[in-house]
């Protein structure tokens, strides 16, 4: 746990992901086309991932990945952050993470 929450502070929109996983991707093209460069942690491909996503879920994030994190808090997942972007207030949440080129 201390790995994640770790991580999950160090950058100010972080992903956990996994590399097979379509939803991961679709939540990570979403955040790049709103000018934000998430950074990504593939959890299956870090050899504490079983660990990271036991610690996700104890966190309360359902199904584990995607996991999203803005800010340093727990986000929560697909559903969650579609219903922010749908309701305009995951834009708000983005704001201070915005690179316009």
């Amino acid at each position: 746990m201390d790995k994640v929450t770790r991580l999950a502070t160090e950058k100010g929109v972080v992903i956990f992901s996994k590399s097979s996983c379509c939803l991961c991707y679709a939540v990570s093209i979403l955040f790049q086309e709103l000018s934000v460069n998430p950074t990504v942690y593939e959890i299956d491909q870090d050899p504490e991932g079983r660990d990271m996503e036991k610690a996700l879920m104890r966190m309360g994030c359902n199904g584990a990945v995607p996991a999203v994190f803005i800010g340093g808090k727990l986000i929560g997942s697909t559903n969650e952050v579609m219903s922010l972007h749908l309701s305009g207030n995951l834009i708000q949440m983005l704001k201070p993470y915005q690179a316009f080129s």
